[in-house]
């Protein structure tokens, strides 16, 4: 799955929301910190994490590749 990004940079949560991966905002706060979501690979625990071209994030079995 891949998001396109029309800024520079989107927040984590924010783009677990628009992606559908969680169902609001609250629900993305405890995913991330509960470290069930991975940013290049690695446990991502900043809930506002800035997410650019290039970045991939990992929730369970899904993927998404942040492009320009």
């Amino acid at each position: 799955m891949e998001f396109k990004l029309r800024t520079e940079f989107v927040e984590l949560d924010n783009m677990l929301k628009v992606v559908e991966l969680v169902g609001n905002g609250a629900e993305a706060k405890q995913r991330i910190q509960a470290g069930l979501i991975k940013v290049n690979g690695v446990v991502e625990s900043r809930i506002r994490r800035k997410l650019y071209p290039g970045d991939f994030v990992e929730f369970g079995s899904k993927k998404v590749d942040v492009v320009g």
